[in-house]
């Protein structure tokens, strides 16, 4: 469920819950099919089967509503990474690199509206360039990357018993920023994202994480 930070106001009864998640999906499917500059607020709603007035109600916006879409994006990937990370039972961090890429690269390829946004910037194509002025969609002052970087780092220290060492922030925002840019490039070098680009993304953070974790 969308944390009721991004929402004009929290949908406290369950059949406003279902509206609201209602709106998302036919939101993420939306992007898939015209894309960010052509989605409106009156054909979600249409498609939601609510009315407009009720969409307002709940967004401001189209933008707070592939705000609110990008933080449902974040934590399904989050928790999917945590059941990940339990079941697997790694003895080290360098598998949680390669979970952490394979689940973004299959939430690319099958999550509606994953491909324009994913966790925050709004993209002209899975591949980019990204619409400007869309970096800072999760949080005003922080860039989304810092932002995801913080909730992996968080996860990594929790789950794996990493040692929170000193500049260990950092480089999680270095390691998600690189496999952010190879990734843009092997969705742009095939729609499916070219597996041996994936491959190198694992290979570069693997090698870069290698001097900050142990």
């Amino acid at each position: 469920m969308t944390t009721g930070g991004t929402l004009r106001r929290r949908p406290a009864q369950r059949r406003s819950q279902e509206r609201v998640e209602r709106m998302l999906d036919e939101c993420a499917g939306l992007l898939d099919e015209v894309g960010y500059e052509a989605l409106t607020t009156k054909e979600v709603a249409r498609r939601a089967e609510v009315p407009i007035g009720t969409f307002y109600q709940f967004f401001t916006d189209k933008q707070s509503l592939v705000r609110a879409l990008a933080l449902r994006n974040l934590e399904a990937y989050l928790d999917r990474m945590a059941t990940l990370l339990s079941d697997a039972r790694l003895s080290d961090w360098a598998g949680a690199v390669d979970l952490g890429i394979d689940e973004f690269v299959r939430m690319k390829r099958t999550m509606p509206g994953f491909g324009v946004v994913d966790f925050g910037e709004v993209l002209a194509a899975p591949g980019g360039p990204a619409l400007p002025g869309t970096q800072r969609m999760l949080d005003e002052a922080l860039e989304n990357n810092v932002i995801v970087a913080d909730r992996l780092r968080s996860m990594m220290v929790e789950v794996l018993g990493v040692v929170p060492g000193d500049g260990l922030s950092r480089a999680f925002v270095v390691a998600v920023e690189a496999a952010d840019a190879v990734l843009k490039l092997a969705f742009r070098a095939h729609p499916d994202g070219d597996p041996d680009l994936i491959a190198e993304c694992k290979r570069l953070v693997r090698r870069y994480l290698s001097d900050h974790l142990h």
